[in-house]
């Protein structure tokens, strides 16, 4: 367990958060490990067999420290958060706009725009880097057919639509995914993408970060007075929060896929760290669990120049930035949502 930019993670099995006074303890097996003062948090996330007790959860809530219950493999389970947090007038404006047609679909467009025009980046980047053309040449051919694709997202006339060449653009990049895999290739390649379970080394390490992603997604939306659950590309279900994934899908290819390439070419994480379970998915073992948290904070920390305002800051808080972007296009304040869209 550890505390990295204001969000505790806790991640050894049958570990028990608890309060004291004003402070959250971790115990494991009874043992003291960590004590946090919550002023010093904006959220915590807890993985698989952890147990958070109610006085814990009810401190967190008194000081807007929102519980993320995630699973082993990084799926969110629940999150708590303090009742009342948000924006009401914003939330009414953020619904009225999901059930518009219009809006619905220029949302989806350009979440869907920023996550090829982010992917391209990843694919053209790996292609420079490739050391053998038999890499170099489908990377470049799949960016090459995510760039082409762009204008037909930006012409879609509806939200189905979008979505269609969401998937379309997914399957692409996934086809070549393998030729980013530069150490353990045989160990590391994924058959396609997969989840719940994830039935793969690669497809376990991505839905792990993807978990991590969506928690921090949802911190920065609801930071922003929007409701995570009701999103514009994503279709609405109980318990998905669709405005999260929507908003992570620009970051996946940033943050969590360029991470978990980053682990596997320079070996931090090894095959050894994965075993399979009953039912055919995998399972990452504490140590690996470990490894990936600590690299994608320290992606996190990372300073970037954000491509709408000009600034320099942290890649932790360029959600936090797009979920107010997003608001100010849903008052009115802005002509069009702008995805973050960054080069690799």
């Amino acid at each position: 367990m550890e505390v990295q930019l204001n969000t505790l993670f806790v991640v050894t099995r049958a570990a028990t958060v608890r309060r004291d006074h004003l402070t959250l303890q971790v115990l494991v097996e009874k043992q003291l490990k960590l004590t946090v003062p919550v002023h010093q948090l904006d959220g915590v996330a807890v993985f698989g067999g952890v147990h958070v007790t109610p006085s814990a959860m009810a401190l967190c809530a008194e000081n807007a420290v929102a519980v993320s219950f995630l699973t082993e493999s990084g799926r969110l389970l629940a999150r708590v958060d303090a009742p009342g947090s948000g924006n009401v007038l914003l939330r009414r404006v953020q619904f009225r706009a999901a059930d518009d047609e219009g809006k619905r679909t220029e949302v989806a467009k350009a979440v869907v725009a920023g996550k090829i025009h982010n992917t391209r980046n990843l694919l053209l980047r790996a292609a420079r880097e490739a050391a053998s053309p038999d890499d170099q040449r489908p990377l470049a051919a799949a960016a090459a057919r995510l760039g082409d694709a762009l204008p037909s997202v930006g012409a879609a006339s509806s939200a189905d639509s979008v979505r269609g060449y969401e998937g379309d653009a997914a399957r692409v990049y996934f086809e070549v995914f393998h030729h980013m895999v530069r150490q353990n290739r045989e160990s590391f390649t994924p058959d396609g993408r997969t989840r719940r379970p994830p039935l793969d080394r690669m497809n376990a390490l991505l839905s792990f970060l993807y978990g991590m992603l969506r928690h921090d997604c949802a911190a920065g939306l609801q930071a922003a007075g929007l409701d995570p659950s009701v999103g514009f590309l994503h279709v609405d279900r109980p318990g998905r929060p669709g405005l999260a994934l929507d908003l992570m899908e620009e970051f996946r290819p940033l943050i969590a896929d360029r991470v978990a390439l980053a682990l596997v070419n320079r070996q931090q994480v090894t095959a050894d760290g994965f075993t399979p379970r009953e039912g055919g998915g995998i399972e990452m073992s504490e140590g690996t669990r470990r490894a990936v948290i600590a690299e994608y904070q320290k992606r996190k920390r990372d300073e970037v120049v954000h491509p709408t305002l000009g600034q320099k800051c942290p890649v932790g808080r360029l959600w936090f930035l797009q979920a107010r972007i997003l608001a100010r296009y849903l008052r009115g304040d802005l002509p069009a949502y702008v995805p973050c869209l960054l080069k690799n």
